[in-house]
């Protein structure tokens, strides 16, 4: 096995579905922003996987034949909001297995407005087993069913641990001052605590404004062989140093509305990294995690071992989530105020922390960053994780 080296990732600003351009547009313009960083020309690529959700099969080649047709395997991902990790995941396992030594992940996502609905009404839904156990445990709603999973889960973590609602409020806020210092950010304007409380409510704890949006965008990676990066002379100073993918375990289904969204799997996942690269959950200053709800990011916390079981309102109402904190969560404005666009979402969150790990993330660089953890998750499911390393 060998390193993949992230050479080169490239983005461009998030947009509401209503200012938003086509996919088309979008994700050739994130490619060649990942391309120029890298300092390299689309007929030295590979492999490439892209990751979208919300399109017709082989969107992923008629995105990339508006940057040219070169006659490479084009592979595409769909697995929900964790769509981009995906595609970043088989990206890496191509590079560490020696089967490409150049190899480009990009996710893109032209997002309708509104919540986020079944888009196969005549056919079994993947969440029919999810939704049951969240009907039972919080009986029948016309909310959106993400917001209902999300939602419950929120409300059964704040019920075994007395976390009152101004916590998850607190999130929301602290997503708004990351992402004032993000020029792709779709969200930068400040709010306050009451301001999201009095926002329509929505499910559970949450209120409109602790809901991410429906975003439109596109992102991009380039990974490396480290061999290929010397002899084309490329930057190699940021590398993947772990990564876990895990799906559903029989935990999921146990009745735990946490677990139900992910939360059990996630740990998996980020045990497996922190063994993998010998690290301590201690160790880590700056993560982009999956803050699709307020509920989310507090039990994402948790799930990564940021802090211990329980104890996620202290740690945000001590600050230790910001920076000044002990780590630095979602820089970026996370998928609250940055937006989620679902296939980009995994690849925004590598172009965070690579500039993050280069030093190149401007107002919102985190001080002293040798390494940076990734956390997306997808409903139905799966779970990403990855650790990267500033390499000296």
């Amino acid at each position: 096995m060998t390193n993949a080296m992230v050479a080169g990732v490239g983005m461009i600003p998030f947009a509401t579905p209503r200012t938003a351009r086509p996919y088309d547009v979008m994700a050739p313009e994130a490619i060649r922003a990942a391309l120029t960083d890298a300092g390299i020309a689309l007929t030295e690529v590979q492999q490439a996987y892209a990751g979208y959700v919300y399109g017709d099969s082989t969107s992923g080649q008629r995105a990339l034949y508006e940057v040219g047709t070169t006659g490479i395997p084009v592979v595409n991902v769909n697995n929900n909001c964790s769509t981009g990790s995906s595609a970043l995941w088989l990206a890496r396992q191509a590079v560490a297995s020696g089967a490409a030594d150049c190899v480009l992940a990009f996710g893109f996502e032209q997002m309708e407005r509104g919540a986020l609905t079944m888009k196969w009404p005549d056919r079994p839904s993947p969440f029919t087993d999810f939704m049951e156990i969240a009907e039972r445990r919080n009986g029948a709603s016309e909310a959106p069913f993400a917001a209902q999973l999300f939602g419950g889960a929120g409300a059964e973590y704040a019920e075994r641990y007395g976390v009152s609602p101004e916590t998850f409020a607190l999130v929301s806020v602290k997503a708004r001052k990351h992402a004032a210092n993000n020029p792709f950010a779709v969200f930068r304007d400040p709010v306050t605590v009451e301001e999201v409380m009095d926002s329509p409510a929505v499910f559970g704890p949450l209120t409109r404004l602790q809901c991410c949006p429906p975003t439109c965008g596109a992102a991009a990676a380039i990974l490396v062989s480290e061999e290929f990066a010397r002899r084309r002379g490329l930057r190699t100073d940021v590398m993947i140093r772990a990564q876990a993918m895990t799906t559903d375990g029989p935990a999921t289904f146990d009745g735990s509305l946490p677990n139900l969204v992910g939360a059990e799997m996630s740990r998996r996942a980020a045990d497996q990294v922190y063994e993998s690269a010998g690290v301590d959950p201690g160790d880590i200053r700056v993560v982009e995690l999956h803050d699709c709800f307020t509920t989310n990011e507090v039990l994402s916390y948790e799930a990564l071992r940021l802090t211990p079981d329980g104890t996620a309102e202290k740690f945000i109402r001590d600050g230790d989530n910001t920076y000044g904190g002990a780590v630095v969560t979602n820089p970026s404005g996370g998928l609250l105020s940055k937006g989620h666009p679902l296939g980009a979402t995994g690849l925004a969150q590598c172009a965070e922390l690579t500039w993050q790990l280069r030093g190149d993330a401007g107002a919102r660089q985190v001080d002293d960053v040798t390494l940076a953890l990734q956390h997306n998750i997808g409903l139905g499911g799966a779970a990403v994780v990855t650790l990267y390393e500033k390499v000296s």
